[in-house]
């Protein structure tokens, strides 16, 4: 028979962030089940949050596999205030009532550690005092009617506006995009195939860079890579330095290893010391032809697949679809849509600020 909630609280006592974070759980699953949403069990077999240390290894197993009823999670929540909780329950309510997600809000709770949803998880990651972070304020960033991002300082617009572009897009009109204010653009030269292994031209490389080239719109490059040898890495760096050695290259080349979804995706077996030795090699391969160098990576990437500490050295180019500055590392250029428009160019497209020049 399962202990009684009044057993488990106070087992729990001596685990003052562990009980809080089951009840923030419950709180938001209480919740759903009054708005009448039937995912109750799923969340909780599912949704669960996985941290790194805080959380012991008998906290996870009492979760695991644990299904509670509407009158039990309400005994728990009865519990919790009368244990002093109730100011958390609350909070949480507030911030849901207002159409915060439950991520969102584990995010505002919890302002030391990283809050990512992974794997049909909450992550709980510590923010490192050890790595350099990024002194970009969230008062300084404008958004226009647009949907466009500037950061602003003093009353001046010191960003910079890109995109990123590769066969998608179809055939641009560079002239109508430098036109409409874009001052870089990364170029997708090729990619690897997730599932092929094989390396692949981009086959709208060509137009893109000589149609950019001509337009007076700065230029990077990037590969998207399945590498999983080394081998495999320096074949790619060597493919991207052959394809671009004819054009105008002002801005970085950038190793793109972001996660495939398939889950037969042959990079996702990787380590995060295989992935950053990979991105490592690639980006020391670029430079010593004399080239800059970048990585591209977004919050699950940076805080869960690469090694950050080995990676500080090279630029970064961040993805995070939100108006806010979360990620707290240091990032050179931040993609903060897929969904834009830029004249010149049929459809949507990613956007990008620079928050320093990509060129001399």
């Amino acid at each position: 028979m399962r202990p009684s909630f009044g057993d488990q609280i106070l087992e729990r006592e001596r685990r003052k962030r562990a009980k809080r974070t089951k009840i923030i759980i419950l709180c938001v699953f209480t919740l759903m089940i009054m708005m009448g949403l039937a995912v109750l069990a799923f969340l909780w077999g599912r949704a669960l949050p996985k941290d790194t240390d805080a959380i012991s290894n008998e906290i996870k197993e009492e979760q695991s596999g644990n299904i509670y009823t509407k009158e039990e999670v309400e005994q728990l929540l009865l519990s919790a205030k009368a244990d002093g909780s109730e100011e958390v329950l609350l909070e949480m309510k507030q911030m849901l009532d207002e159409g915060f997600s439950a991520v969102e809000a584990f995010r505002k709770l919890y302002t030391e550690e990283l809050v990512i949803a992974s794997n049909g998880k909450y992550n709980f990651i510590p923010i490192r005092d050890d790595l350099k972070k990024h002194d970009y304020l969230n008062e300084n960033l404008n958004v226009l009617e647009s949907g466009e991002y500037q950061y602003v300082d003093d009353g001046q617009v010191t960003s910079y506006k890109g995109i990123d572009v590769s066969r998608f897009q179809g055939k641009i009109d560079w002239e109508q995009v430098a036109a409409d204010g874009v001052e870089f653009a990364f170029i997708r030269v090729g990619n690897r195939g997730y599932g092929s292994g094989k390396v692949v031209d981009d086959e709208q490389f060509e137009a893109n860079i000589e149609g950019a080239n001509a337009a007076g719109v700065k230029a990077g490059i990037y590969f998207f890579s399945q590498a999983i040898t080394e081998e495999e890495v320096l074949e790619e760096a060597n493919y991207v330095l052959e394809k671009i050695a004819p054009y105008q290259v002002d801005c970085p080349v950038v190793f793109d290893v972001e996660k495939v979804a398939d889950k037969s995706a042959r990079m996702n077996a990787l380590t995060p010391e295989e992935r950053t030795r990979f991105t490592k090699l690639f980006c020391d391969t670029i430079e010593a032809a004399g080239y800059q160098s970048m990585i591209y990576c977004n919050l699950e990437m940076a805080a869960m697949m690469l090694n950050l500490e080995e990676l500080e050295e090279y630029d970064k180019w961040f993805a995070y679809y939100n108006p806010n500055f979360y990620f707290p590392y240091e990032f050179k250029v931040w993609q903060y849509s897929e969904k834009g428009t830029v004249a010149g160019i049929k459809g949507a497209v990613d956007l990008n600020i620079s928050f320093e020049p990509l060129y001399e």
